[in-house]
């Protein structure tokens, strides 16, 4: 049976509708949005300044925001602040965010953007392990499997985590693969062609130095230090806390991976980090990028 002229009207309207919004919710959102950004409590003439609107047009919307608990009013300056019902729901929003979830869509897009594999990996009980993987579209590119563990000190993943992780922590885990290195000293076969031999662990102090340059840069590298002619490239994702809970990572073959600090593949690296850091509350500049920076060795 067809849909009678007056009904695929109605239909359309409401579709219609249901696309434009209630315009008065998105106005009065500007506000809220001004006290998000700036962070701190605000005068009603500047909040009504920052949402382009006059205080007499802000006021009644800042009236409901505060019936609703959206946000309240401090009785000495009269200045607004965000209410215990954006904090309830900033919490939930935190406690629902999945780091992962959030940037599995993301590595996607980037791996076609910048034409190399991308990977996730997360702090595991062996040290960072691949979680989600997005493969280049060149037809030339290197695969990382699901489970894959990156070595500590000699992978771009692997130095990105040491880099924000617990100095105590990074400390043992180093001293920990340097007994392990000790015993397996003579027992281990030549590596296969290709695979680079076995590296020395560096010292603490020379570690620090490298994880300095992260810290610097913002970023990871790596040329050859797993399969020769082979690059690697981190950058970290932090959440509302500031500490690291995953570090996207970009492979490729060594003579088109571009690993200059501010090349193109380190800056859409860090866009895609800092996306995905935004999305999970984290600060502008996470506060473990100094407060766990690695002590000297004494």
């Amino acid at each position: 049976m067809n849909e009678q002229p007056d009904a695929k009207a109605a239909m359309a309207t409401d579709t219609d509708r249901a696309q434009r919004g209630i315009q008065s919710i998105e106005v009065g959102g500007q506000l809220l949005r001004a006290l998000v950004h700036h962070g701190r409590p605000m005068a009603l003439k500047d909040l009504a300044r920052e949402a382009d609107m006059t205080p007499a047009k802000a006021h009644p919307y800042m009236v409901s925001f505060g019936r609703l608990g959206l946000i309240e009013q401090d009785r000495a300056s009269g200045h607004y602040l965000l209410g215990p019902l954006a904090l309830q729901l900033g919490l939930i929003s935190l406690q629902q965010a999945d780091p992962v979830h959030i940037a599995t869509p993301l590595i996607g897009q980037l791996a076609q953007q910048i034409g190399h594999t991308v990977a996730l990996a997360v702090w595991g009980a062996r040290g960072a392990t691949i979680v989600r993987t997005a493969e280049s579209p060149s037809p030339v590119h290197v695969n990382m499997r699901h489970g894959t563990v990156f070595s500590l000190t000699h992978t771009a993943s692997g130095r990105v985590f040491a880099t924000y992780l617990d100095a105590e922590v990074v400390r043992r885990l180093l001293e920990e693969e340097r007994q392990r290195q000790k015993q397996r000293k003579g027992a281990e076969p030549a590596p296969p062609p290709g695979m680079p031999a076995v590296q020395p662990l560096p010292s603490w102090s020379d570690f620090e130095r490298q994880l300095q340059e992260v810290r610097d840069h913002g970023i990871s590298r790596s040329d050859g230090e797993v399969i020769e002619g082979v690059s690697a490239m981190a950058a970290p994702v932090f959440d509302h806390t500031g500490a690291i809970v995953l570090a996207v990572t970009a492979i490729g073959p060594a003579g088109i991976f571009d690993t200059a600090w501010d090349g193109e593949i380190s800056r859409a690296l860090k866009a895609c980090a800092g996306t995905v850091s935004q999305r999970l509350g984290a600060a502008a500049i996470p506060l473990a990028a100094t407060a766990n920076s690695p002590k000297p060795e004494r």
